[in-house]
Parts: C-alpha cells; structure tokens; sequence
C-alpha cells in the first residue's frame, strides 16, 4: 500500500506520539525515505500518562531515529480535558469525546514546521485520519490542506504535511503495518491506551477503536488465505 512517493532526496520530519498511529508512519517513513533522512517531534503537553512519552522514547532509540522533544507543559495554554486529568472520558454533547484538545494538531503543526524548516526539511508527517476519528474537527483533511496553505504564507516556504492515514480505517492502517512487516513490532510497541495502561486497557475507547480494527484485519487476513488455499 503505497500512499505517497517522495524523492529519496528529501528528509522527513513525523510527529510521533508512540501511538499505533504515528508508529506506522515512523515505520513507512523510514522505508520511504531511508532512515538517515528520517527523524520526529514528540510533544510534552500535559497528558495524563508519562507512558505514551517513555514508549515515544523506546521507539525512536530501537529504530535509531532521531527525536526532539518539545515541552509546551508549561505554557499551560490547553484547556483542561480526559485528555490531560483523571477525568472520566465520555462523549460530549456535540457528539465529540472530552478527549478532544483544542487546537493541539494546529500547535503541533505549527511548532513540528518551525523545527522542520531550521532543520531544511519540507515533509511534515501526521498520523491524522478523518476515517475512524473520534470527531475530532483537527484530524480532517479539509483542516490539514488549510493548514498547509497557512504554515507555506507564514514561512514563505514550501512544507508538504502528508497523512498516510487519513482516509484509512483503523483495519486498513493495521493492513498497512503488516505490509510494511511490522504488524508485530505496532502491536507489541506501539501505546494507545487513554488509561496508561502498559498494553492496553481494553476497555477505552481507544483500546476499543484500536482492538476491534485488528479483529478485522486478522479475520479479512485469515479468509483471504483460506481464498487462497
């Protein structure tokens, strides 16, 4: 599943939670562009759990990439969220979980490109994806191309933010880290989880989103090879 084809004379910056999400485009990434040209940004920003951090760490130092580490912690610009307290996470009024922090992607990118462009790089990498979100406004692709447009006039410079996943079901993105050959390494490394819990609650609606695309990947995998027999 090839979703982009970059010049293997490009570099490529990807801002990568530890997730399930970013680990699969780290792992693209590095294939696609060569893991020399490949490094990420990892944001501190309050979140509720250190482990989605000391997993971001483990990640980049295993796969030899480099890693910068911003702290916005003590800006204390975001509101308070599930996100970032022992709240218990459910779903708005609005029809979008309390998991939602304004405006996070838009600073991510924003931030992720001021770094990119002092170190000469044009590819910004997010694992964003309007496909199985959780109603999150920041996650669609009409918000990425906008932001784009914005980050390229504030800069005068030509970034391209790329998201591998954005039209992907969370099966689909599973399908990808098997094709790349490592489905195993995401399952294993690779923390979603809103509760911190090392491997995954399952309970969540994180764990749930994340369990139930793997479910039918591995089924649609298994009924394939049983076509195939």
């Amino acid at each position: 599943m090839q979703l982009f084809n970059p010049n293997h004379d490009r570099k490529a910056v990807v801002i990568f939670s530890g997730g399930q999400d970013s680990t699969t485009c780290l792992l693209q990434a590095i294939q696609q562009y060569g893991k020399n040209n490949v490094e990420t940004v990892t944001f501190k920003y309050g979140q509720r759990h250190a482990i989605e951090l000391d997993k971001a760490q483990w990640i980049c130092h295993d796969l030899g990439v480099k890693q910068t580490l911003i702290d916005m912690e003590s800006t204390q610009i975001f509101s308070a969220n599930a996100m970032m307290s022992n709240t218990e996470i459910k779903m708005g009024e609005n029809g979008v979980p309390n998991t939602l922090v304004d405006g996070r992607n838009a600073l991510f990118l924003l931030y992720a490109a001021i770094y990119a462009k002092g170190q000469g790089i044009t590819d910004i990498i997010t694992g964003v994806c309007e496909t199985d979100f959780s109603g999150y406004p920041d996650c669609r692709d009409v918000f990425i191309k906008s932001m784009n447009v914005t980050l390229n006039l504030a800069m005068d410079y030509r970034f391209r933010i790329i998201t591998p996943l954005m039209y992907l079901t969370k099966a689909q993105t599973w399908q990808l880290a098997d094709e790349l050959g490592c489905l195993d390494y995401v399952q294993q490394h690779s923390h979603t989880c809103y509760l911190g819990v090392d491997g995954g609650c399952g309970e969540c609606p994180s764990c749930l989103l994340r369990n139930k695309g793997l479910n039918e990947y591995l089924m649609l995998k298994q009924q394939s090879a049983v076509r195939n027999v």
